[in-house]
């Protein structure tokens, strides 16, 4: 083929053209950018010297809605990106599959719009009509159908070497059609992902923020201080035992600091194996070990710009703390198998139920990283000693619990429900709670909530050896505390209602529990006896 031919435009004018300087600029162009409506207006600037265009059209066949969809429009001016579906006739449908099956690769010349009802309704659409029209059927590797359509003013414009011309260009649209739908799908999938943050940090907020249950009354000193430094960017230590709910202080101080739009990451110490930890928390290079397919980001990159909580702190293997003391003073990371220096910009908050102090003194924990972590420590009381919040949280369970296992109405709880609760001693915490409340109301469904297991959970104590006659205690409390223990084994641990333990005492039951935490005699699961 002669790289040198003699184009007419329907103007009069006529103009030497080198397909290969035609080429050359047009796919520069079209490659010149990812965003597909700026790269197609740089590509209508440089074809203009060649082929008759005012505006260029991108569209891809969309086969389950049975329509054509146009993805951007451009003219030497601008470009915008188009999201129009434009229906196709049956007939238009089975002849796009026909040519998709034949694999036949062409450019039409459309010099009627009224006979060709795609081209009708788009350039209706743009308010283009009286047009001509050139268009070249594009298909990707991965199957998918598309065209790239010129148009220019007036009747007659294109001709056969215009149509030839284009086909120059098959490949970089192709090319260029793949990458739009690529782009566009992972645009999507951004923006999914960010919509799905916003929802959980709205979640987020709803749990940890105004609705922490106890905030005005058993938590009030533990949100005093979640206030005083969640504006700050010091380390906290939150201590308490298992299922007082660190995690969600940890939350509240996350989303009442400067860092709240950034991630919040949580890391159990105590669940990740020894050998595994490193790469989990800093992360690691391909080919750093064995299994290590690909470059993998740790915790602490994840957590970078926001938050990072260290559960369960006072199970981490002592090379690991030497490690984390590391991090902490310096701010940045390398990756297993890496060299890198990574600066990571995190926020540190750290929660355990061991006591750290008394591990420091037996040399289980590092002593300067436990000074590092405990700049503002915060105790998180545990449920037995703010009973007067049990209420609200059994209320707060219940409505929530109701829509996880989708009951319609909330349950009632069954009199004095409540102040068996109230009463209990909670080794399990709020933890135990929610799992107590969740139980029953699986169990009880339709009924109001009894809470007849009620320490089942716990395993059982053996029984103390029965003292010698000469041995039995003198002491008031300890008889008292003798035989209360002798009628609730009577009654199987039963306090309340008829044959309880309170009744046979004639003791109001309140005051029986009363006495019964007073004197340390553990609640146990009452039998029913028929």
């Amino acid at each position: 083929m002669n790289s040198h031919n003699r184009v007419t435009f329907s103007m009069g004018e006529t103009a030497m053209v080198d397909d290969n300087e035609f080429f050359r600029d047009a796919t520069l162009s079209i490659c010149g950018s990812l965003e597909i409506e700026e790269a197609m207006s740089a590509c209508v600037r440089a074809v203009q010297e060649f082929l008759p265009v005012n505006r260029m059209f991108l569209q891809v066949y969309e086969a389950d809605l049975g329509a054509m969809r146009t993805l951007s429009s451009a003219t030497a001016e601008d470009g915008e990106k188009v999201d129009l579906l434009t229906p196709l006739a049956e007939q238009t449908r089975d002849r796009i599959q026909r040519r998709a099956a034949a694999a036949k690769e062409d450019v039409v010349v459309i010099d009627s719009e009224e006979r060709n009802p795609v081209a009708r309704e788009m350039l209706r659409f743009h308010g283009l009509q009286g047009s001509s029209i050139l268009r070249m059927r594009l298909a990707t590797e991965s199957g998918r159908l598309g065209g790239v359509v010129l148009t220019a003013e007036g009747t007659d414009r294109y001709t056969a070497e215009h149509a030839r011309r284009l086909r120059l260009l098959e490949d970089p649209f192709t090319i260029a059609l793949a990458n739009t739908l690529v782009h566009r799908e992972v645009l999507q999938l951004r923006d999914r992902l960010a919509d799905d943050n916003r929802y959980l940090h709205r979640e987020l907020q709803r749990i940890s923020g105004d609705e922490i249950v106890g905030a005005d009354f058993g938590l009030r000193k533990v949100m005093k201080q979640v206030r005083q430094v969640a504006p700050t960017e010091s380390p906290v230590l939150l201590t308490g035992e298992t299922g007082v709910g660190k995690d969600v202080i940890a939350n509240a101080i996350h989303l009442g600091s400067t860092r709240r739009d950034g991630p919040f990451i949580p890391v159990n110490c105590g669940a990740i194996p020894e050998s595994l930890l490193d790469s989990e928390l800093f992360g690691h290079e391909k080919g750093a070990f064995t299994g290590a397919l690909s470059r993998r980001r740790g915790r602490f990159e994840r957590a970078d710009s926001g938050t990072i909580l260290l559960d369960e702190i006072g199970e981490m293997p002592l090379e690991a703390q030497v490690r984390l003391l590391r991090v902490i003073q310096h701010r940045e990371i390398e990756r297993v198998g890496g060299t890198e220096r990574i600066p990571v910009d995190i926020r540190i908050i750290a929660a355990t139920n061991h006591d750290l102090a008394t591990m420091v003194k037996a040399g289980r924990f590092r002593e300067d990283l436990w000074f590092r972590l405990n700049v503002f420590p915060i105790v998180v009381p545990p449920l037995r000693d703010r009973s007067g919040d049990i209420p609200a949280l059994v209320q707060h369970l219940i409505e929530r619990k109701a829509g996880e296992l989708k009951i319609g109405d909330r349950p009632e709880l069954a009199p004095g429900a409540i102040d068996d609760l109230m009463a209990y001693d909670w080794p399990g915490n709020v933890r135990e709670l929610e799992n107590l409340v969740e139980r029953a109301m699986i169990v009880h469904r339709g009924e109001p909530l009894r809470f007849d297991d009620l320490g089942a959970s716990l395993p059982e104590k053996a029984e103390a050896a029965r003292p010698a006659p000469d041995e039995e205690p003198l002491e008031l409390d300890a008889v008292i505390a003798r035989h209360l223990t002798r009628v609730l084994g009577m009654t199987g641990g039963k306090i309340h209602g008829p044959g309880g333990a309170g009744e046979l005492l004639g003791v109001n039951p309140n005051t029986l529990r009363y006495k019964m935490r007073k004197l340390g005699i553990p609640f146990r699961k009452h039998l029913r006896h028929e």
